[in-house]
């Protein structure tokens, strides 16, 4: 490690599947020291193994539903690392029976688990992390096209999205200042843990793939590489915005 070392905090590690993985091995690969955090012991036994391929690379535990946790956790990264410049949120979650039942059917409940989770941390890292980068930098959430248009089985966390969408506009506005930009990247559909919860989930996949314009499905790789982007120098005078990575599927009409 050096001084000049750029250094990021990551979080929604779940499995090699994961974007989060995708993300980190860019980072890595373009140098910088990473921190990565998952939710619990049970998924710590295969995020370890994962981080552990990435040298320098430290785990850290962290729910982001507890406030004690979050704070806890910004003090390590603190004592750790001293500074940060980028922030990685990979983390949505709605319980099953949201994306299963008519939209019409969601409940107070669901609807309240599905942006605490999927938005409101975001926000609380985000005040977490904005101390620690006394040097500015990046922040980089992960949304969907479901924030926007309808898209059949995804529910509430479609409206889960559109929130985290204009949450990144107003951290954007909050943080400017302070020099750090804040941006939402607008992956197309991805075989990830938490894609499993959506149902017909593989047709989403084949209509990607016949509509996009460049007829393929997007490789978790390429949203690693806009993610990296965004958070480095290139990205500097880029903040608010979601960018799409879903092989031009969000620009066709039908």
């Amino acid at each position: 490690m050096t001084d000049t070392q750029k250094k990021a905090v990551i979080f929604g590690l779940a499995n090699k599947r994961s974007i989060a993985w995708a993300i980190a091995q860019k980072l890595h690969a373009a140098g910088w020291r990473l921190g990565i955090t998952y939710m619990n012991e049970r998924l710590g036994l295969e995020a370890k193994d994962l981080i552990a391929e990435l040298s320098g690379a430290s785990g850290f535990m962290c729910d982001l539903t507890k406030d004690d946790e979050i704070a806890r956790l910004f003090d390590e990264l603190k004592s750790t690392y001293g500074v940060l410049h980028a922030v990685v949120h990979s983390v949505g979650f709605a319980p099953p029976d949201e994306l299963k039942n008519p939209f019409l059917m969601t409940t107070r409940e669901g609807f309240r688990i599905a942006h605490d989770i999927s938005v409101y941390s975001l926000i609380a890292v985000a005040r977490g992390a904005a101390p620690l980068m006394t040097e500015g930098g990046g922040i980089v959430t992960l949304t969907y096209y479901g924030s926007e248009k309808v898209v059949p089985n995804y529910n509430v966390m479609g409206v889960a999205k559109a929130a985290l969408e204009a949450s990144v506009r107003y951290l954007a506005n909050d943080l400017g200042p302070k020099a750090i930009r804040v941006n939402a990247i607008s992956a197309g559909p991805i075989k990830t843990l938490a894609a499993r919860g959506i149902a017909n989930f593989s047709d989403m996949l084949k209509t990607q793939t016949e509509r996009a314009p460049l007829k393929r499905n997007v490789d978790p790789g390429e949203v690693g590489n806009t993610a990296a982007f965004l958070l480095s120098d290139a990205g500097s005078a880029i903040t608010g915005e979601t960018i799409y990575v879903d092989c031009g599927y969000n620009i066709m009409g039908f």
